[in-house]
């Protein structure tokens, strides 16, 4: 494929690694095919994997419209602590017995959440507010009042429990916060609960089995030049 395919456009789908940010992967995207218009259709955590869809050149006209499909995860939730991030960027905390808390529980708590709901984003976000990013001043100690969101769960199924881990599979609307499903889980539940592990594996029709790694991407660069 010609060297200019980038800037004409290109739809990557690469498998994010973990603890890389969205914009680190758009980053080497970007130094790597040596133009400056790459950007990402929806952010993934630093502690999340799975499918990026990122657009080059021309392509990047298409993000919000790669951006408004459905997305799927799977994951884990731990039941019995929270974290003020939701996730395991910051240490559990309010530890709680998870006495009582039985498989049949945890199965009928997923009812309340499919469907059309309210979502109130993390206090560590990206969100904006009056220009500043809410995780900015969450990390300075100022206290954000975010308003909720609606956000439509489409399927929640929970596929294995170890207590005090659960792991999951959902499928949501864009604009759903998996963390802040995970901590209103564990509100649900009485006993608390964080995310502790998040992959993306689908956006639309575009699938995490069809995605490159980071390495494997380069790879192909590399054959193009030799």
């Amino acid at each position: 494929m010609p060297e200019n395919s980038f800037e004409e456009g290109r739809v990557l789908l690469i498998n994010k690694p973990f603890q890389w940010t969205s914009f680190d992967a758009v980053r080497k995207i970007r130094n790597l095919v040596r133009i400056k218009k790459v950007g990402h259709a929806g952010t993934l955590d630093p502690l999340a994997t799975g499918l990026l869809i990122i657009c080059t050149g021309k392509f990047t006209k298409r993000i919000n419209e790669f951006m408004a499909q459905e997305k799927e995860y799977t994951g884990s939730f731990t039941l019995g602590a929270v974290t003020p991030t939701y996730d395991l960027e910051s240490e559990p905390v309010e530890k709680r017995s998870l006495e009582g808390i039985t498989v049949e529980k945890i199965k009928a708590a997923t009812i309340a959440f499919m469907g059309e709901i309210q979502q109130v984003p993390p206090a560590h976000s990206a969100i904006k507010k009056d220009g500043i990013r809410v995780y900015e001043l969450a990390r300075q100690g100022i206290d954000v009042k975010l308003e909720p969101r609606t956000v439509t769960i489409k399927e929640f199924e929970i596929t294995h429990i170890a207590l005090p881990v659960v792991q999951f599979r959902v499928v949501c609307t864009t604009g759903t916060y998996i963390r802040s499903l995970a901590n209103d889980f564990g509100k649900a539940l009485g006993c608390g609960a964080y995310l502790s592990g998040l992959c993306r594996t689908r956006i639309g029709a575009f699938r995490l089995e069809d995605a490159m790694g980071m390495d494997e991407f380069e790879k192909t660069l590399d054959k193009k030049t030799d």
